[in-house]
């Protein structure tokens, strides 16, 4: 059996974490592939909410095999940090259930300096990162000037941090006129975590390629979005990975004729954390029916930021963009419940631009801030509908919804999320 990838078609916090969850109790093995701790996963079983950011999802069910991808960027203390809060929630990590890549690159405290002074330093211009030494640390992994995690199976390990943020001090000092950084320090406690992390390094790719070997399903699962892919994305205003079907093939060592399913995962609706263009934003009571108040876990807040989601109506061009990039052969819509009782509903079908109608993005994603969305209308409906489970108990207007988005980007829906609850899924027996 061969690979399912789980990408977000959006600009992340789509609801991955749901159908990874899902999908991983069919899965030998769940792997992430791409970013660091400024992604955020929520899966909720029953009263438990657990939010992860390094740890792939798929490790809450009993039975999977979890991995992390050499397209990675790890903070030990975070990861760490993470690793203890699961086996205090009852979930068992080991290096039976845990493995990772060697070749993933490991984050210091230099590259969070980094990362805050140059957001700040930037001003006007700022991303909108979530300053935690993610792109400093793919910056030095570009350069060939980074730490790997296979580096703490290194007898001199301590020394080679030492020798990196002194490197990195010069410029902390002398770009950002900020103190430099107790190198011997931050070495003695990089040192504690390559004792803790060492028995859990491994190599990635052959875990993979031996599951395959024996027939058994993998799982990969992507953090954040299409839309925030450094190549594909709206750059500048993206992560420094590739959350894309195609890192999964580079992350995990693997060929793409490996991957028969990539499941695309959008919301009903469109959400942005952090800055760059979005064509359909609301804002006022529009945004608020969609974002929520903050009051309930599942609301538009960022998992990992906790800043409140730019909300808008579904942008149909921009999920054409994202199954063209990744090639979906389906897709999963998440928040349906999120529009009950708001009318009417609308999504953007094409741009104008220049005096002209684009069904597809003009010149790419780079033109996005200077384009006006032309929107369709379609009825909503007012019954509740999260103790939905299949086609017959959702109202027609839900349906034709949904319809129309399939339509638009050519692609099946499979699965409708309505609510946060793990069992909140539609099964589509026949795709829409």
């Amino acid at each position: 059996m061969p690979i399912t990838i789980v990408i977000g078609s959006q600009w992340g916090d789509e609801g991955k974490g749901r159908i990874t969850d899902m999908l991983a109790a069919e899965a030998v093995l769940v792997a992430r592939f791409n970013g660091g701790d400024n992604a955020g996963h929520t899966v909720t079983v029953g009263d438990q909410i657990f939010k992860l950011h390094l740890v792939p999802s798929g490790i809450v069910q009993p039975n999977a095999l979890a991995v992390m991808g050499s397209g990675m960027v790890i903070n030990p203390k975070k990861l760490l940090d993470e690793m203890d809060y699961l086996m205090d929630s009852g979930i068992e990590v080991d290096p039976q259930r845990l493995g990772i890549s060697a070749g993933a690159h490991l984050i210091l405290p230099s590259h969070i300096a980094i990362d805050g002074a140059a957001e700040i330093a930037r001003g006007d211009g700022a991303i909108g990162t979530t300053k935690r030494g993610i792109g400093p640390a793919y910056a030095d992994r570009t350069a060939r000037e980074g730490l790997r995690v296979g580096d703490m199976l290194a007898s001199d390990f301590r020394q080679r941090v030492i020798r990196r943020i002194l490197d990195q001090n010069k410029g902390i000092v002398a770009l950002y006129n900020l103190p430099p950084l107790d190198a011997t320090e931050i070495a003695n406690r990089y040192e504690q975590y390559a004792e803790r992390m060492r028995p859990f390094i491994t190599d990635v790719s052959e875990q993979v390629h031996q599951v395959l070997k024996r027939g058994g399903r993998v799982l990969a699962e992507g953090a954040q979005g299409t839309l925030l892919d450094i190549d594909h994305g709206t750059y500048p205003f993206v992560t420094s990975s590739n959350p894309i079907s195609g890192g999964v093939i580079t992350s995990l060592g693997v060929g793409p004729h490996t991957v028969d399913r990539v499941i695309g995962v959008s919301k009903a609706f469109q959400s942005r954390v952090g800055e760059g263009p979005m064509p359909t934003e609301l804002s006022g009571e529009p945004a608020v029916a969609l974002r929520g108040t903050g009051e309930n876990p599942w609301d538009e807040f960022g998992t990992t930021t906790r800043r409140p989601r730019r909300c808008g109506w579904l942008d149909l061009v921009l999920l054409r963009y994202a199954a063209r990039i990744n090639g979906f052969t389906e897709m999963m819509i998440t928040k349906l419940d999120v529009l009950s009782g708001i009318e009417p509903l609308k999504t953007c079908a094409a741009y104008r631009y220049q005096g002209q109608t684009w069904n597809d993005m003009p010149f790419g994603p780079d033109a996005l801030s200077k384009v006006e969305p032309i929107y369709d209308e379609h009825p909503g409906w007012h019954e509740p509908i999260m103790s939905a489970r299949n086609r017959e108990h959702l109202p027609g207007p839900a349906l034709e919804y949904l319809q129309t988005i399939s339509t638009a980007v050519n692609v099946p829906i499979s699965y409708a999320s309505v609510g946060p609850e793990r069992d909140q899924i539609v099964h589509f027996k026949s795709t829409i």
